[in-house]
């Protein structure tokens, strides 16, 4: 008698393992965690630490820019480095978009020394993104601000386009509700938009986005009114004059940007509509009396929007080029 064959394993089961080793695959490459890089990069908190650490000691304006180039990265389409994607012949990228045109050198110039160290250290291994994630992060804990965690993992986007910014970012001439309806859009609620607000309370706002305002708002308090005419007054000459979101203590994370609201000693026309409109008032008032509540919800509003619209596994890349590559066209 012929010796029986070993039985065949039928085509479709072949299939089907191979489907699921497949995303078992993409699952383990799109998990995030907090100790992403232990093994594939042990320096990488050291290397981080050591160039914030060095940029803010020598660019004191550093950490306020890293917040605000954060938010105009992640707000729009998810937290994926596409701001710092550069334009091409054929192409406007987000960064060069209007809205994005006041963003400062500093945070640039920081993510492409951190990424310059990493890359040295631990080549092609560290995403633009999630560098920026964890740079807003020890920036907001440097000024006093609450450490929240930061989940690593993150992709780079591919493409990066001015267009798709439209109706995506705040303005300071927004009313609340169209502010409210664009958070929203991505998901946070009315506390958590107002929790985010608090980043003015560190930074600055150049007098074109809201000179305009200040003879004409009723909400300003008269002396500071008077202040901001003379501090602006030769903006139209120089468009760089600017003034601190938080006249009392502008480079300390704290809660005095809630405070300023009601002595109408807000700066922009959107800080004032927070006081001024019964579904964001609650919340001033209470982040005003309270810093560790505000403190609080930030850390938790900042933790979700730092994996708002990530992008995982195979759906980015980890950008090579100093974080500041050029888009394939």
């Amino acid at each position: 008698m012929a010796p029986s064959s070993p039985p065949q394993t039928p085509p479709s089961a072949v299939v089907i393992v191979l489907l699921l080793l497949f995303s078992t695959a993409l699952l383990c490459e799109s998990r995030l965690s907090l100790d992403y890089y232990s093994k594939t990069c042990p320096s990488f908190t050291k290397i981080m630490q050591d160039t914030i650490t060095n940029k803010q000691i020598t660019s004191p304006t550093t950490a306020a820019g890293t917040l605000r180039l954060f938010f105009h990265d992640c707000l729009p389409n998810g937290c994926d480095g596409s701001i710092l994607i550069s334009s091409t012949a054929f192409n406007k990228a987000e960064r060069d978009a209007d809205i994005n045109l006041s963003l400062p050198g500093d945070p640039f110039d920081l993510i492409v020394r951190a990424k310059t160290a990493l890359e040295l250290a631990c080549p092609n291994t560290v995403s633009c993104s999630d560098i920026l994630a964890v740079a807003t992060r020890d920036l907001v804990t440097m000024l006093g601000g609450p450490y929240y965690n930061v989940y690593l993992g993150r992709k780079d986007s591919r493409v990066s386009s001015a267009s798709s910014l439209e109706g995506k970012l705040p303005k300071p001439t927004m009313s609340m509700s169209q502010l409210i309806n664009l958070f929203s859009s991505s998901g946070f609620t009315v506390q958590e938009m107002v929790a985010l607000s608090g980043a003015h309370t560190i930074g600055f706002s150049h007098c074109k986005e809201f000179s305009s305002n200040i003879s004409n708002d009723t909400h300003y308090n008269p002396r500071f009114a008077q202040a901001l005419k003379q501090a602006c007054s030769g903006f139209p000459n120089n468009p760089t004059l600017s003034v601190f979101n938080d006249i009392m203590t502008p480079n300390k994370f704290d809660n005095l940007y809630y405070q300023n609201l009601p002595k109408g000693l807000g700066l922009l026309e959107s800080d004032h509509g927070l006081y001024g409109d019964p579904r964001t008032k609650p919340f001033v008032e209470l982040y005003a009396r309270d810093q560790n509540k505000f403190f609080q919800d930030f850390a938790k509003a900042m933790q979700k929007l730092s994996v708002y619209g990530i992008k995982t596994g195979r759906r980015g890349e980890i950008r090579h080029r100093m974080c500041k590559s050029f888009q394939g066209y």
